[in-house]
């Protein structure tokens, strides 16, 4: 089962970040902290699965993002990249060609597309045109209320 799950620049910029147990504040930046420092300090052809206290850290980077997440040792990494490599193509197939600004604009719906994806650290459903039919009914539902919210009540 994944712990946690963050999205941050090659400047060190955290732009996503979910958590799939219960973790202080404090803990958490302090995750944040060593994760950046762990992932950004490697070079470039490293391996992308990292021993961290009792976690299993994979990352990958896509673009200017890198995409790293913690697992129980008993988890499978390669799984895991496969797991980042679908999320990163949900998020392409909704933006077109995903980028750091679109993450960064737009998280609200890169929340709710990896909310589709993965519940509680586990793969929630692996089908890509199940996820793309409840993001266009979202947007629909979104579209239709803003509509509706706009005509004066009379």
């Amino acid at each position: 089962m994944m712990r946690f799950l963050l999205l941050f620049s090659r400047q060190g910029k955290l732009r996503l970040q979910k958590w799939f147990t219960p973790v202080t504040d404090r803990e958490k930046m302090k995750v944040i902290r060593d994760m950046m420092m762990l992932v950004l300090a490697r070079p470039p052809r490293s391996c992308n699965f990292l021993h961290w206290r009792d976690l299993k850290v994979v990352y990958k980077r896509y673009a200017s993002l890198y995409f790293c997440t913690g697992l129980e040792n008993q988890d499978n990494e390669l799984l895991t990249l496969e797991v980042l490599h679908r999320y990163v193509e949900l998020l392409d197939k909704y933006f077109g060609n995903v980028c750091e600004l679109d993450i960064i604009f737009n998280f609200e719906k890169v929340y709710f597309i990896l909310d589709e994806f993965l519940m509680g650290g586990e793969v929630l459903e692996t089908s890509k045109v199940a996820v793309s039919v409840s993001m266009e009914e979202a947007d629909t539902l979104q579209e239709t209320m803003e509509e509706y919210m706009s005509k004066p009540a009379y």
